[in-house]
């Protein structure tokens, strides 16, 4: 076995996470990820039921649950989940992603190239012969989800939770999608907050083509509100929406939500709590998803050759869920908060800088696994499953009853 065992607290709850069997070489042992994310994960989860009275969940297992739903396995540089690979660089290495229905004629404007539905083979001719840099580059100016494998650096922007504020009946307005701003809703509905979330006729939330048990676990017991920011009216009902709300989320450039007509710092001067959710920061225009955020910022497991291999699935995601849900349920006394919730930092921040070592591989034992730690074998943990209480809404259900509850004309 290559490399020095990890520290048993990390390794302890790397191990009870789910994610090292979603980590390394499909036809490899799993690896140990780098850094503290389960642990981080695990604290996150305990801090929030102290702060909300809500059930204490294992954080560390959140960071794998979505697996147990569509049973997603390791794929060493591709991940888990199939939308995104590590590939290389003419300096590096790259992840990119392609999620989106139009991600394949994107990605295909990124290689100058017609790719038809299967945008791999020009993206990876392109990436061998262009840096990271360049990468960076057009993925910016495209929308693409995509950038180069870095080291991992300190992270400068994480935000510090404030005092406690009360979560249980406050109304809390998502507007967000996929994974990370609906985990952040569903542990503050776990908490006795009121969940509405919004989603506009042309742009519904991704994650309802994928695993509907998954979805349902997320969106269970909340509402579903639809309107058009593309009409006047459903704009004006946008922002009667956030005038009327405890807690807004949200995970879009701030340039889409000024086209809304929503305005994130007068919402937080009346009083609001505010939490953006993106790639990069609100001052930046980087697109990312889970799995290449994560890996961009250096979450990545490497074998004794030491190329990148995912670890987990989509990691980025539930460690910012987390984070974002403890800073919801907090701000300075006495007025609203702008909490700016970059996925990039909050992976960066469980990760020691530095340069990167070998991955340590679990140990086969029986028909399962274990990692070797400081003070012995702990058994490796598939994905958990946790079932939903409730039903999820169908899309737009809720609409004319909850304009009507808070008095907001119908559009």
């Amino acid at each position: 076995m290559s490399g020095v065992p990890p520290d048993t607290g990390a390794a302890s709850a790397w191990a009870a996470s789910g994610t090292v069997i979603l980590s390394g070489r499909p036809g490899g042992p799993p690896l140990v990820p780098p850094g503290r994310a389960a642990v981080v994960a695990r604290d996150l989860a305990a801090r929030f039921a102290v702060l909300t009275g809500a059930p204490r969940l294992d954080g560390e297992r959140l960071l794998s649950e979505r697996a147990a739903f569509t049973g997603h396995r390791r794929g060493g540089r591709v991940s888990p989940g199939g939308a995104c690979r590590i590939l290389p660089t003419a300096d590096g290495w790259a992840a990119v992603s392609c999620a989106r229905p139009d991600d394949p004629a994107l990605l295909g404007a990124l290689a100058c190239a017609d790719v038809g539905r299967d945008p791999w083979p020009a993206v990876t001719s392109w990436l061998r012969e262009h840096t990271g840099a360049d990468l960076v580059r057009r993925a910016e100016l495209l929308g693409v989800a995509a950038g180069p494998v870095r080291t991992p650096a300190p992270s400068r922007r994480v935000p510090v939770p404030a005092s406690p504020r009360p979560v249980k009946g406050a109304l809390v307005i998502d507007f967000s999608a996929l994974w990370a701003g609906p985990l952040c809703a569903h542990l503050l509905g776990l908490a006795g907050a009121r969940i509405v979330k919004v989603e506009t006729p042309t742009r519904p939330d991704g994650a309802r083509r994928g695993d509907p048990g998954f979805y349902r676990l997320l969106h269970a017991g909340h509402r579903s509100v639809v309107l058009d920011p593309e009409t006047a009216a459903g704009r004006r009902a946008m922002g009667a929406l956030v005038e009327a709300a405890d807690i807004v989320i949200e995970a879009s450039r701030p340039r889409a939500l000024a086209r809304f007509g929503l305005d994130a710092e007068a919402a937080v001067a009346a009083g609001t709590i505010w939490v953006s959710i993106t790639a990069d920061g609100r001052a930046s225009d980087r697109v990312g998803f889970g799995d290449d955020v994560a890996a961009g910022a250096g979450l990545v497991c490497r074998g004794a050759d030491m190329v990148p291999l995912f670890c987990g699935d989509a990691i980025a995601d539930p460690l910012t869920g987390l984070t974002a849900a403890v800073l919801a349920a907090t701000a300075p006394p006495g007025c609203g908060a702008l909490w700016d919730v970059a996925m990039a930092d909050v992976v960066a921040a469980s990760l020691d800088p530095g340069p990167p070592s070998p991955s340590i591989p679990a140990l086969r034992r029986g028909d399962g696994w274990a990692v070797e730690t400081g003070s012995g074998l702990v058994p490796v943990a598939g994905p958990v499953r946790r079932e939903p209480d409730d039903e999820a809404p169908a899309m737009g259900a809720d609409t004319t009853d909850v304009l009507r509850e808070l008095g907001i004309p119908l559009p």
